[in-house]
């Protein structure tokens, strides 16, 4: 079978590349990668100036034009006419691989609509990278990108998860990283989650731990970088949590005291015990309804 990247231009409408770049490390991009971003007549980056640094990193000349969320629709057309008319396109992200949160999918659906081919060129993702090193089931997961800004609407999302079992995968930028950790132990519970910070990067960072102890962690401390958060799905099973006698009796006397809600009592042995905060927030409820003797 013949390879398309061999066939003479002339001879076919262009070819659209989806090439993964580096996450972080220069050196994380694959030989073919750099075969292809030589090669090609046009390259559609999301950021002109990062990749101009890559290509002069790794000795590439080809021609840069910016693609990106505040001009995909007139640069989709623009580009989709320079592959009718013969040129290879090669459209990479600011990181990783193109059209996982950001605008390329946009142009992809567009490209094949006018029946021009979408080849994969496949490397870095910090998706996969991060989920790899998580030490959670990857058998099956849930991708879920940037949550909303809003914070209802970002609520709203986390609540429709409550009860997803398989593992969660969501990234984060720095400004948000509290308010997306305080949702997530709210309506999440107080699960495991594994955080990676600046992938490959030179301050690479990787904090382990349940929701409510990475929170706490983290609200001292200046917050810089992307973060990609992956969280443990939910394990709730029927019936009332295994709480050791301690805890219970630190829960009784809590609710006794009546000098916090149930909400935060229950937030607060989650935390102690490292277990999911609906869970036991289900049995401090119960206790306080069936105990008004307490």
């Amino acid at each position: 079978m013949e390879n398309p990247e061999s066939v003479p231009v002339n001879d076919r409408t262009g070819l659209l590349y989806m090439v993964a770049t580096p996450i972080g490390n220069m050196e994380d991009i694959t030989l073919r990668a750099l075969k292809i971003l030589k090669s090609v007549d046009l390259i559609a980056a999301e950021s002109v100036t990062r990749t101009r640094g890559l290509c002069r990193h790794h000795g590439i000349g080809a021609r840069l034009t910016k693609y990106c969320e505040h001009n995909r629709a007139r640069k989709a057309k623009e580009l989709t006419e320079k592959l009718k008319s013969g040129l290879n396109v090669a459209l990479v992200t600011d990181a990783g691989t193109p059209g996982i949160s950001d605008p390329g999918a946009y142009l992809t659906s567009r490209v094949v609509e006018e029946g021009i081919r979408v080849i994969p060129v496949p490397g870095p993702s910090s998706l996969v990278s991060a989920l790899s090193i998580s030490g959670m089931s990857a058998d099956a997961f849930v991708f879920m990108g940037f949550l909303p800004n809003k914070k209802g609407k970002r609520r709203q999302e986390l609540t429709r998860m409550a009860s997803e079992r398989r593992t969660m995968v969501f990234f984060e930028a720095p400004h948000r990283l509290m308010a997306m950790l305080t949702d997530l132990y709210d309506i999440l519970g107080n699960r495991p989650m594994v955080m990676v910070r600046e992938m490959t990067k030179v301050f690479e960072e990787v904090q382990r731990g349940p929701v409510g102890v990475l929170l706490e962690r983290f609200n001292d401390r200046e917050i810089r970088g992307e973060f990609t958060l992956v969280v443990s799905g939910s394990v709730e099973t029927e019936g009332p949590p295994t709480l050791n006698k301690q805890a219970l009796k630190k829960m009784e006397t809590l609710l006794k005291e009546n000098r916090a809600s149930v909400k935060d009592i229950a937030q607060r042995i989650a935390l102690e015990e490292g277990m999911p905060y609906r869970r036991v927030y289900k049995e401090c409820l119960s206790r306080k309804n069936a105990g008004k003797d307490l």
